[in-house]
């Protein structure tokens, strides 16, 4: 079968070499002048499955309000006037109630667990580098109270089978030594040994070049107009260098999937969350992380890539804005240093954001569309690193009539349709 991915960030790559590998004849558009050049380039580093969890959950509302007057506040909101922010912003809150947070949980656990599996078969498989460690994820409290609110989690990982341990100051510092000159601030922590870390973007342009070698073709530098139908198919995507034809399509294009469906009467409710990141180049290893810290009070991940720490985080409601402002990168530095400070030299650190696909349940949208050769792979919103080869994976399946090695049908659009 003839396939045209749209869109070369990792959700896009590692469908183009899952489908590529169950023989089909593949083709990826971006406009970008290489893979990973946008939400994928500089993420957090951490592919947590044990850590994936819905941003909408029971208390976020008034914790939302707290945050307005943080100073290194995990949320931003931007004053904004546009429908689609509301409408996506009221669907989040309706879903910050105990029994959505259980369900959406459960959805993502249940893909970024296989998207781990999956991993780690491509790893075997390829000899695939890319600053990879595989040496968990601790999750950090530095309030009694985020211990005791950690109940609901654990219940959910216990039901999924992910292992995980919960551990005092002291065992928070055996697994991070770096963290010894600050253990008075530490309470307690939550570890999911089973997670791992590595930089999204070179996992991306390696993948990309061992997907060319089993012949996917990519088109770099092409704006992508729109997509052409007839008789209830896809049967083209418009560019600016002409219709692109195929048998199949997947719209793997992040935020801007929604833009695309939207001529088609598709809604997609995906929003464009920012997050920030610095890169931090080490100079002092023994104050350094070992592997990926949460922070949990300002909702930011400490990753070590090699000899670089990466610092990643805050969710920002501001449209497709991608400017820089300094109030965000001082967040970032101030979380790393209170807990690692002088690891790294915060003086040659670089500054960049992103645009995370989220959804208002946090589960990404995977699968056919009433266009019956038209097929989604978006809204990963903070997990498309974790969730990339497993959702790959399922889409190469359901589109190659193979059924999928795990339930996928709640995670079609179809999820979305009123009741």
């Amino acid at each position: 079968m003839k396939i045209t991915i749209l869109g070369a960030g990792v959700i896009g790559v590692t469908s183009a070499y899952y489908l590529a590998k169950a023989g089909h004849e593949v083709t990826v558009l971006d406009r970008q002048t290489g893979p990973a050049l946008e939400t994928s380039f500089a993420n957090a580093g951490e592919i947590s499955p044990g850590y994936a969890s819905p941003w909408a959950a029971p208390g976020i509302p008034q914790k939302a309000v707290k945050w307005l007057f943080m100073k290194h506040a995990p949320l931003i909101i931007r004053p904004m006037a546009d429908a689609a922010t509301w409408r996506w912003m009221m669907a989040m809150l309706a879903n910050c109630t105990a029994a959505r947070y259980a369900v959406n949980k459960s959805r993502m656990v249940r893909l970024a667990e296989y998207s781990r599996d999956c991993l780690i078969a491509l790893r075997e498989e390829t000899g695939i580098a890319y600053d990879h460690r595989t040496q968990g994820t601790l999750q950090l409290f530095r309030t009694q109270k985020q211990v005791d609110g950690v109940g609901k989690d654990i219940e959910v990982l216990k039901a999924d089978g992910v292992p995980f341990e919960v551990l005092d100051p002291a065992g928070c510092v055996a697994v991070e030594p770096g963290l010894a000159p600050v253990r008075d601030k530490i309470v307690g922590g939550l570890r999911l040994p089973n997670d791992e870390t590595g930089d999204c973007f070179k996992f991306t342009n390696e993948l990309q070049a061992k997907a060319e070698a089993l012949g996917v073709t990519f088109r770099f530098g092409v704006d992508i107009r729109g997509l052409k139908t007839s008789g209830g198919r896809v049967v083209a995507v418009e560019t600016a260098e002409g219709d692109v034809s195929g048998d199949a399509f997947v719209a793997a294009l992040g935020s801007y999937t929604p833009a695309l469906l939207k001529p088609l009467g598709l809604r997609l409710p995906v929003y464009p969350v920012k997050g920030y990141s610095i890169t931090v180049p080490i100079v002092d290893e023994t104050r350094a992380p070992v592997s990926t810290i949460m922070d949990e009070t300002y909702k930011i991940a400490i990753t070590r890539l090699g000899d670089r720490i990466r610092v990643g985080g805050m969710a920002e409601i501001a449209g497709f804005s991608r400017d820089l402002p300094p109030a965000r990168r001082a967040t970032l530095e101030h979380s790393v240093e209170d807990l690692f400070g002088g690891a790294g030299d915060q003086k040659r650190a670089t500054f960049w954001s992103g645009l995370r696909p989220m959804t208002p349940d946090g589960t990404p949208v995977i699968g056919a569309t009433r266009f019956s050769n038209l097929y989604l792979n978006s809204g990963h919103g903070t997990l498309g690193w974790t969730m990339a080869c497993g959702s790959a994976s399922v889409l190469s399946d359901l589109i190659s009539g193979v059924a999928p090695q795990i339930e996928i049908k709640d995670l079609a659009l179809s999820r979305y349709a009123p009741s």
